[in-house]
């Protein structure tokens, strides 16, 4: 009853200051969603579409005493949207997405709209979020990458140099609370809109994706108001990166210039990249949520590495330098590399299987090269995965490099045990003391053990297939001996 009877008086003409009371009200009230029922109909979501100027398609925003209602009638329908079906499936049929696209773009070049601009944003964020026809609405019908896009750069206040690369002010402020959240919000919507776009068809999708990223990369190298946001920005903005086709990432690289005294490699500024880095290592630091806060930015490193070489061979120097001291296991230590090699035995498969394959794409997916850095217990479950258990290299064709090899890696190398990864002290052969009979004793003694927890289906013996995956070890065995026999000369 409460709901209706504040419905009932924003319908009517009132004061500002009345409506905006009734708002507030009504926004407490929408986040139950037991008394949804009556807010959820055509005619109220229209009345409060048309408080937010939702409906008023040539209106500019003018009188600024109206913004405290635009901006809680959005806060309002953000509530309301996000906890009923009812009203998702009326935003469709309301037009709610074309409506919200229109008013950003009123936004564009006015004052004090910041409050109206995020909510708006948020508003899309949650339609192509709950909706996927709105979603793909957004990106067929109302070109929304090109809107949002444009509301990120505006956000940002992106000021270009050249056609992919924004200017780089070191003086310059952080961003303020507000730019900061108009941005987050873009960010989170365009990742929505940007849904399985790693395939390009067209010259003007490049650009677009092109365009984007170079905004991100500008959105890479800027500060929020506290640490905690830019975090949260950095990883909004990652999350994007990860729906760019990688042919279009090449522009988070430019050239560098002499005045630029950033991180550079073979002439390229790398400062986009380094951040990415120092972000994988905090996030590896935290320790929580490997899942969702470490896999993105996993994820989308190992694609630049194995698409631009430059991106890759620069990760390589700060991820696996050439090994020196070999007397600790690989997964002991403090740097970047013992904690990437300590995730590729993570209870979390998806964690595991994306850690090992950054590392394997950085070692150019050569088994051997792999093999120095991790050792061979760890990287067993990659190698298993891939078929790759018996050496070899991936499917991934790359460049040859030189060898990197330093002097005390070569003469430590023949003692580096093979499996744990480091150099062991040589340990004395046990079976020195006993005789042959002893040594066959323990010997059926360990086949015996085996055979028992065989039958009991404990464990289940296998083998390394001439290609490199693994079998059953009867079947593994009898492969090899086939593959004997068909080798030899015949009579």
């Amino acid at each position: 009853k409460l709901c209706e009877g504040i419905l009932n008086i924003l319908e009517k003409d009132t004061k500002t200051s009345c409506q905006v009371a009734c708002l507030e009200a009504l926004r407490i009230l929408s986040r139950d969603k037991k008394v949804l029922v009556p807010v959820t109909t055509k005619r109220n979501l229209q009345i409060l579409m048309r408080l937010a100027k939702l409906d008023t398609v040539e209106d500019p925003l003018e009188r600024v005493s109206e913004f405290p209602v635009i901006v809680e009638a959005l806060k309002c329908l953000c509530n309301i949207i996000f906890n009923s079906a009812v009203a998702q499936k009326l935003s469709l049929e309301l037009n709610l997405a074309a409506m919200l696209c229109n008013l950003l773009e009123k936004c564009k070049d006015q004052q004090f709209v910041g409050d109206i601009k995020c909510f708006d944003l948020r508003l899309l964020f949650l339609l192509s979020l709950l909706h996927t026809d709105i979603r793909s609405q957004l990106r067929q019908e109302l070109q929304g990458v090109q809107v949002l896009t444009q509301a990120l750069e505006s956000s940002l206040s992106v000021r270009w140099t050249e056609e992919y690369k924004a200017a780089e002010d070191r003086d310059r402020p952080p961003l303020s609370l507000q730019e900061t959240d108009c941005a987050i919000e873009a960010l989170k919507a365009l990742f929505n809109v940007t849904l399985d776009s790693w395939n390009v068809h067209s010259e003007t999708e490049s650009h677009q994706f092109r365009y984007m990223a170079a905004i991100l990369r500008h959105c890479l190298l800027t500060t929020g108001p506290t640490e905690d946001k830019t975090e949260e920005l950095h990883s909004n903005a990652i999350n994007l990166l990860s729906n760019v086709p990688v042919s279009c990432l090449d522009v988070l690289i430019s050239p560098s210039s002499q005045e630029e005294t950033d991180i550079k490699y073979n002439g390229m500024n790398m400062g986009a990249i380094q951040i990415l880095l120092d972000f994988m290592e905090k996030r590896i630091d935290k320790g929580s949520s490997y899942r969702e806060g470490l896999t993105p930015v996993l994820s989308l490193l190992t694609e630049c590495c194995r698409t631009h070489r430059n991106i890759r061979k620069f990760i390589k120097a700060q991820v696996l330098p050439p090994l020196r001291d070999v007397s600790n296991r690989p997964e002991v230590g403090t740097t970047v590399r013992n904690k990437l090699v300590r995730l590729m035995t993570h209870v979390d498969l998806g964690v595991k299987q994306i850690a090992a394959e950054f590392l394997f794409v950085l070692c150019k997916e050569r088994v051997d090269s792999l093999l120095k850095y991790t050792g061979y217990g760890n990287a067993a479950g990659l190698l298993a995965a891939r078929g790759l258990l018996a050496g070899g290299r991936g499917d991934h064709w790359y460049s040859d490099d030189e060898d990197t090899d330093t002097e005390e890696y070569k003469s430590a190398k023949p003692n580096i045990n093979l499996i744990t990864g480091h150099l062991e002290e040589p340990m004395p052969n046990p079976m020195d003391e006993m005789t042959e009979e002893q040594k066959e004793y323990e010997a059926m003694k360990l086949v015996n053990m085996f055979d028992k927890l065989s039958r009991d289906e404990l464990i289940k013996p296998m083998g390394v297939r001439p290609d490199g995956t693994m079998a059953p070890l009867e079947e593994a065995v009898s492969q090899y001996h086939t593959n004997k026999r068909d080798s030899s000369d015949s009579d």
